[in-house]
This record gives C-alpha cells, structure tokens and sequence, in this order.
C-alpha cells in the first residue's frame, strides 16, 4: 500500500509543516488515509500462522496467504478481502491490543507500544521499496498457499 499525497508528510515540506502525524495523531483519531498508510507493505501480517494449543504461543510460517502478491506484498483484492478469505483480519485502533502476533516492526504495533517507525518505513523514507531492501518484508522469502503441504513443515523464526 503506499500513502496517498494527503498523508505523505516526508521530505522538506513536511519540515516546513511541523511533525508527522503519526508522531501527533492518536492511532484511534487517524483518518481512514492515515490509518492504511501506516502499513508498511511487508506483509508479514498475511503470512500463515500456527498457535501451540498449550502455550498460546504464535509461529509463523513461509505461507502467504492466496491474495498476498509476492512480489508487491499487496493484497490482490483488498477492498473484497473478506469475500476470498473470511478470517481476514481488519486491523482497526480497537482489535489492536488483542493482536499479539503482529510483527515487532510492525508501524501499527510500534506506534501502539509509543515507539518510532523505523527508517525503511515508506512514510520516513519517501520509498515504498525500502521496506523490501531492508529485508523487513516477505518478498522473496515465502510461498505461494497453493504450493505449501503441511503447515508444520513450513514454520519460520525470521518475521520477528
């Protein structure tokens, strides 16, 4: 996803302006521009994942979902995601404390945590591609969901 001209606050003239805003915004009163242009683009959160039904704990695996494309790490059918894929989770200012899976360089996870976006996020660099030189995002890591067997053989350690 890249952030449309209204929210882009990189560059000289956003210094001119004064602080980003998602340095003065609350995330529960970002506008809906806002709030999509805090997603990086990486597209761990469209990874499969398994939950140990004992410990709780969240592994994730190579797997994306069937929407994710893998070269952009975008999802091919955003606006109609649910129609595709039920589960789909809408990552809103109110589901965002339950969601512990959510990557640590995540920019919804570290601004919810009083943290600062990292220099790769498109939002500081000017550069939606930054997130993917990096190495921050899935591209060229994961497979397609139609390609994977068992999950189990598929779990990961890099997302975190």
């Amino acid at each position: 996803m890249s952030a449309s001209s209204s929210v882009n606050t990189t560059g000289a003239d956003a210094q001119a302006e004064g602080p980003p805003f998602w340095r003065t915004t609350p995330l529960s009163a970002m506008t809906r521009a806002q709030w999509e242009s805090l997603c990086d683009g990486c597209g761990r959160c469209c990874l499969h994942k398994l939950e140990d039904a004992d410990t709780g704990e969240v592994h994730y695996t190579n797997v994306a979902c069937r929407l994710l494309n893998l070269h952009t790490c975008g999802c091919k059918n955003y606006a109609k995601r649910w129609d595709h894929v039920p589960d789909c989770v809408e990552l809103s200012p109110v589901v965002l404390p339950t969601l512990k899976w959510l990557p640590s360089t995540c920019a919804y996870r570290l601004l919810a945590e009083g943290k600062v976006l990292q220099w790769w996020h498109p939002l500081v660099s000017g550069d939606p591609e930054t997130v993917h030189r990096a190495g921050i995002s899935v591209r060229g890591k994961v497979i397609a969901e139609s390609r994977a067997d068992l999950l189990d053989y598929h779990v990961v350690t890099w997302p975190e």
